[in-house]
């Protein structure tokens, strides 16, 4: 505990830390109040789980370019892409309210979400930065980094909910666009001036950039399936409250999940490190499939409340670690762009998983979704073992 109070004391560091919790809101509020909107104005899953995807599959895609623009061009980009991501969801709100057909409505979402900040790698990347007369606490800035994430999960759903049974869907993919121009204002202002620039790029990177590492390219190969597993998930617990006559709960439902993988992330935080943290990573990895197959026993709302919290144990210390590996293993001048590359898998993972969990729960029930995560896990795990060699190579400071 009072690693994480060391942390929030260090200059700027409590002032960023709030404002990437701003600017990250939209991620938890963007898919569940985008399900819930367009279920309510086409009745289907299918749809709004597309519409889900495409909005983080747009992220996934563009985050390695928005990174590399961070990198070359520094923080001076971030606030026009966040109004271009505001305007993005508004135009989503307009089109899903006009009756606007699935194509146009996957188009503009995968646009909008292309134009997401990265605000979140780019202080990733600055933490050794921000923490050099304290390198000791670097790695417990990733815990907590990954915690505030899922803290993330936690609000937004409930956010979501209390808009949905006050104000109705649209009210919360208000509140999206507001955040996501609040937060990004607040993290420019708050970043030192020394750390907005961007950095020299050496030659010999390439086009490739940051996937030059054999350590980059192995967190990419696990995190894609990972991320299905995450978005079929997302959509399966809204689809369990349905079931349950109660549309309000698949918000509940999620915030309990990613309470849990923040209880997990906190107390991964503040544990000592006994193994190297490549060993350490494909551990908590080989964890997760076990942890989400907790969910197929669920037989009533009372039931998956409870599963939701060891489902998410290790979901945190796994994007911890991570983001860990990934900032020590990027070449020089691609620390952004290699923190998004293995989010971009995750998030392209998510949009598939987000797609396919919809049509699964249409065809069949909200357990099929369940058991696709199930599996897509378990693939991550595999990869994570058979290319061990490559993250262990990694040399963290």
């Amino acid at each position: 505990m009072n690693a994480y109070l060391r942390i929030l004391r260090t200059p700027r560091m409590g002032a960023l830390l709030f404002a990437s919790l701003i600017g990250r809101l939209p991620i938890g509020i963007n898919g569940l109040a985008m399900i819930l909107f367009l279920q309510q104005e086409t009745g289907s899953f299918t749809v709004p789980g597309a519409v889900a995807g495409g909005l983080v599959l747009g992220t996934g895609v563009a985050a390695p370019l928005m990174g590399r623009l961070v990198d070359r061009l520094g923080a001076k980009v971030l606030v026009p892409i966040a109004v271009g991501h505001a305007a993005g969801i508004l135009s989503l709100l307009g089109l899903g309210l006009a009756g606007a057909p699935a194509p146009a409505l996957v188009a503009m979402a995968i646009v909008t979400g292309s134009l997401f900040p990265p605000n979140a790698p780019m202080l990733r990347g600055r933490y050794p930065a921000l923490l050099r007369d304290a390198p000791e606490l670097i790695p417990v800035a990733y815990a907590l980094d990954s915690v505030l994430l899922e803290l993330t999960f936690v609000t937004a759903p409930l956010l979501v909910a209390l808009l949905v049974l006050v104000l109705g869907p649209p009210a919360a993919l208000v509140l999206s666009a507001v955040l996501a121009i609040t937060g990004t204002l607040m993290f420019v202002a708050f970043l030192p001036s020394e750390l907005k620039g961007g950095e020299a790029s050496p030659a010999g990177h390439g086009w490739l950039g940051a996937l030059r590492s054999p350590a980059i390219q192995t967190l990419v190969l696990t995190m894609l399936p990972l991320g299905f597993g995450f978005g079929a998930l997302e959509v399966a617990l809204p689809a369990f409250g349905e079931a349950e006559g109660r549309v309000e709960l698949g918000a509940i439902l999620i915030a309990v999940w990613s309470l849990g993988s923040a209880i997990g992330g906190f107390t991964f935080g503040v544990r000592a490190r006994r193994a190297p943290l490549a060993d350490v990573h494909r551990r908590l990895t080989l964890a997760v499939p076990f942890s989400f197959a907790l969910l197929l026993l669920a037989t009533s709302p009372v039931a998956m409340l409870l599963l939701l919290i060891p489902a998410g144990l290790f979901i945190a210390p796994v994007i911890a670690t991570r983001n860990e590996l990934a900032q020590a293993a990027a070449p020089a001048g691609t620390k952004t762009e290699a923190l998004t590359w293995p989010m971009t898998a995750l998030v392209g993972g998510l949009s598939l998983g987000a797609a396919s969990g919809g049509a699964l729960i249409d065809a069949s029930s909200w357990r099929a979704a369940v058991a696709a995560a199930v599996i897509a896990a378990a693939l991550a795990a595999l990869i994570a073992l058979l290319r061990r060699a490559s993250l262990r190579a990694v040399v963290v400071s």
